[in-house]
């Protein structure tokens, strides 16, 4: 009997082709949750489609591709994913196994045995680790996480870190505002968090990428980061205890 998938993998690429067989094959490897991988692209001469061509018939990983529903762009494909996907728990991971797979049952297992309806992987928290990529990209985000956590009181040391498991059930019930980039992620924390809903965290190492070109653009989407950072500060009716 066909195991039936208890968690969905969004992963956004644009021209992956040098990295998703990897990532794939490491996923396979490390993640012992029931998976379903969902790779959401924008055009279809995305080098990704090619390299996907090549994966082995017969896989025991369920892969599958979607165009990019809302038009170009990662907020938009990871957008699509999340909606699209059929179990209660999402998560969402880059190409380029900057984030370890790993971590994913780990962020499994916190969502199970606490409810909670967002998993954030940190980097900053105790036993996190960053290594490699801009300095100036990591100071912005550590420092954002820092203030966050310690004058907001925002139950997690890294908001802006994308790899975060997401409950359907809150998706569901949440408007996405965002019009940029990856600051996805910082928004729904701050909503979770404003609407009383329990935030969990585990630690988590981030490397750079060693292929293909990374498509964050710090100086773009900067202004759509500080919105959701200064709306936390605002005042709330509601949260759970840091």
């Amino acid at each position: 009997m066909e195991t039936q998938p208890e968690l969905t993998i969004v992963i956004p690429v644009y021209n992956e082709g040098e990295n998703i067989l990897r990532s794939l094959r490491e996923i396979q490897r490390h993640v012992t949750v029931p998976a379903t991988v969902s790779i959401v692209y924008d055009f279809e001469e995305d080098t990704t489609l090619a390299a996907l061509k090549q994966l082995p018939a017969g896989s025991s990983l369920k892969v599958r591709a979607m165009r990019n529903a809302y038009g170009r762009g990662v907020l938009n494909a990871i957008k699509t994913g999340l909606e699209a996907a059929d179990t209660e728990l999402i998560i969402v991971t880059m190409a380029d196994l900057s984030d370890p797979p790993e971590v994913m049952n780990e962020m499994v297992r916190v969502a199970r045995e606490t409810g909670a309806a967002i998993v954030c992987a940190s980097r900053y928290m105790r036993g996190g680790q960053q290594i490699g990529g801009p300095k100036l990209k990591g100071f912005l985000s550590r420092t954002a996480g820092m203030i966050l956590y310690w004058v907001a009181r925002l139950p997690t040391h890294d908001p802006t870190n994308s790899f975060k498991l997401y409950r359907k059930s809150f998706l569901s019930t949440t408007t996405i505002e965002s019009p940029g980039g990856f600051e996805l992620g910082i928004e729904l924390v701050v909503k979770a968090w404003k609407s009383g809903h329990l935030i969990a965290e585990v630690p988590t190492t981030w490397r750079d990428r060693v292929a293909g070109k990374s498509n964050f653009k710090l100086w773009k989407w900067l202004p759509h980061y500080l919105r959701w950072f200064f709306y936390a500060f605002r005042r709330n009716k509601k949260h759970p205890p840091c």
